[in-house]
């Protein structure tokens, strides 16, 4: 048979994102399970195994599918390496195999006279003997194949159906002519905490909350321990960079500011300013500190088992160096000048955006890569880009694959609260995370919809959703007018519908005043120092405290595509659930989407999933009030006040022989 020839056909392969342009992701230590549909003409039967490897590493590691039904088959791996793996499917014809079921139909027709097909069986385990070499297995297939030649069509039979003989053709398949699926597939294997983490934002301006003088990065460990203590474990800062004096916006975005505003931290660049780097992305505003303070906050932060992420936002402020050095980098308006950022009827006159399609796009491209490289040798592997729907999807495969070819365990979290479309496009070109619609979605129907869509479709395979109730842009209509129970709804919604989540500061405080008919926050720390007592009556911090222990605790909540939504006869009652593959990490979840009423409703618990007959009792750990409740059947009753306690997460634990409940 000539080179090249395919012995077998291999299609339908999954995971695939667009037929392999782009990778699908998973974290260390999680399993990649491949399905492909694979046959070939004839009656010859098939063999196939998985294959996967480090990209540039020479060697594959193997293991075999099995056939599941219908030429469907499937195999799986685990992915220790946080790296780009590529994986593919071989597959070859049987010969063994082929020969073992013809052999042993003859014989038990009936037929005695099997001397020819005796010696052809003997001359394939010859075959494989000359594969194994002259290993101990090599002599040992030579010996089976000595007696195939001379054993009558009794033994023969057994000795092709024993278990030893099948171990070792299988382990010396004559695979020559296998065919391979090609290109292979590749998988972002991230770290895990691209996948669970709780993030906390705040403003390190603002960090001691006082409006009478600003914070700087030395002055934020108690904020940083706080969120700590609260069981946060990212540290999200807005930009950190010098901000811009020219068009300096003043308190809730007034266009004129006031000495001594500190400007938006989003308007960056200050190249009059003493900074050692030019003032510009690779600099830090200089009331905040010096680079050298940011690298002590970073290791102490690192110390304490949590890490900092930076806002990488591409704006420049009308004093940023690039304004001076690079001008062609900009939007042009006729007249020559460059062309302020506007979202109408938004206009933002302190900030210059950037023309990613310049006539000098590679250098400037170049330029934004050195930046999340510069910060990265700095110790930051964690980076929230800001609006990246408005740059050109190319610029952020580049951007992304450059660094993590140097970290790569740098974490991108996508900004884009944009069309959907555009929201996937990012998340295949590389980003590990998403914002998404979450801080709008506020009914049953909503949520069922929409969650199933991300973590059961194919979404599941490259979209991670991080959930934010608020940010420092968004303050949501159900948050301003529901009061507190909103909040403590809202937290529990994000840190289980999704295993990584995050919340801006403030909203422990249940901070909800907002700019009249707005989404807005008023009096927004994006313009001006934020006063705060962080110990506020009323505040939530205990109740998040609880919620991200119980994530810590119960490994089905580290997990993302393991979501799934139960019945409820109540449609203001959401009810969801949780577990691990090995079912020994159990959650279930009822909430109260209404934030003024207690609610009661049936719930259709799905026991048959738990292992559990409708005769018997399990219990329900509900792990925020410890209280335990025995259940039995399918069919269970839930009531919540959402002034007390807007939601039930319960440890589901099953009855033993013992009569105890595990």
């Amino acid at each position: 048979m000539p080179r090249g020839f395919p012995t077998a056909v291999i299609e339908n392969l999954q995971p695939l994102v667009d037929g392999g342009r782009y990778p699908v992701k998973r974290v260390v230590g999680e399993d990649l399970v491949v399905d492909a549909d694979v046959f070939k003409d004839g009656h010859d039967v098939v063999a196939a195994i998985l294959k996967w490897r480090v990209i540039g590493e020479p060697r594959w590691h193997e293991t075999a599918m099995t056939h599941v039904d219908n030429d469907r088959w499937r195999g799986a791996c685990t992915l220790y390496h946080n790296a780009i793996y590529e994986y593919t499917v071989e597959a070859w014809t049987d010969t063994f195999r082929g020969w073992q079921h013809e052999f042993g139909a003859k014989f038990d027709a009936g037929l005695t006279d099997l001397v020819s097909e005796s010696l052809e069986g003997a001359a394939l385990v010859d075959e494989a003997a000359q594969r194994a070499g002259y290993s101990q297995d090599g002599m040992r297939l030579a010996q089976v194949a000595d007696a195939i030649r001379s054993g009558d069509a009794a033994q023969v039979n057994e000795i092709a159906h024993s278990g030893e003989l099948e171990v070792l053709m299988a382990t010396y398949p004559d695979r020559s002519s296998a065919t391979q699926y090609a290109p292979p597939p590749r998988v972002v294997v991230d770290r895990k905490e691209a996948r669970t983490a709780a993030w906390y934002e705040f403003f390190p301006r603002s960090a001691e909350g006082r409006a009478d003088r600003g914070s700087t990065f030395r002055d934020c460990l108690p904020r940083i321990d706080d969120a700590k203590a609260m069981g946060f474990n990212v540290i999200y800062f807005p930009p950190i960079h010098p901000i811009g004096f020219t068009n300096r916006k003043g308190a809730n975005n007034s266009v004129v500011s006031e000495p001594g505003e500190p400007g938006v931290p989003y308007a960056i660049g200050n190249r009059y300013l003493n900074c050692p780097n030019g003032g510009g992305h690779k600099d830090v505003e200089p009331s905040l500190g010096t680079l050298e303070d940011f690298e002590w906050l970073e290791e102490e932060v690192r110390s304490r088992g949590m890490e900092i992420a930076l806002d990488f936002a591409i704006n420049c402020s009308p004093d940023h160096p690039y304004v001076h050095d690079h001008p062609e980098w900009f939007y042009k308006r006729p007249d020559g000048s460059i062309k302020y950022a506007e979202n109408p009827p938004k206009k933002y006159e302190d900030i210059y955006p950037l023309n990613f399609r310049c006539a000098n796009w590679r250098e400037l491209w170049d330029e934004m890569t050195s930046i999340i490289l510069f910060w990265a040798e700095r110790g930051v592997r964690i980076f929230r880009v800001d609006n990246p729907h408005t740059k050109p999807v190319p610029f952020w495969e580049y951007l992304i694959s450059n660094v993590r070819a140097r970290f790569p365990d740098t974490i991108f979290l996508s900004e884009a609260f944009t069309k959907p479309k555009m929201m996937k496009a990012l998340a295949k070109a590389g980003f590990s995370q998403s914002y998404t619609y979450f801080t709008w979605r506020t009914s049953k129907a909503e949520f069922t919809e929409y969650f199933t869509e991300l973590t059961q479709t194919d979404m599941r395979e490259y979209f991670r959703g991080n959930l934010w109730p608020n940010t420092p842009d968004i303050l949501p209509l159900h948050l301003q007018e529901g009061g507190r129970p909103a909040f403590l709804i809202r937290s529990v919604l994000a840190s289980t519908l999704s295993s990584v989540y995050g919340i801006y500061s403030g909203f422990e405080l249940c901070e909800n005043a907002a700019l009249p008919g707005r989404e807005e926050y008023l009096d927004s720390e994006k313009y001006q120092l934020k006063e705060r007592d962080w110990d506020a009556a009323g505040n939530i911090k205990n109740w998040l405290t609880r919620l991200n222990q119980i994530r810590r605790e119960n490994r089905a909540l580290h997990f993302y595509d393991n979501l799934r939504f139960y019945p409820a006869d109540n449609d203001a009652i959401l009810f969801y659930g949780k577990m691990t593959a090995a079912r020994d990490d159990i959650v279930l979840i009822a909430v109260n989407l209404d934030p003024f009423r207690r609610q009661n409703s049936m719930v259709d618990v799905p026991i048959e999933e738990f292992g559990v007959s409708e005769s018997d009792e399990y219990e329900v750990h509900d792990l925020i009030s410890d209280a335990r409740y025995r259940w039995r059947g399918r069919r269970n009753y839930v009531e919540l006040d959402p002034a007390v306690q807007p939601a039930h997460v319960f440890r589901v634990r099953r009855p033993t022989p013992t009569g105890r409940f595990a």
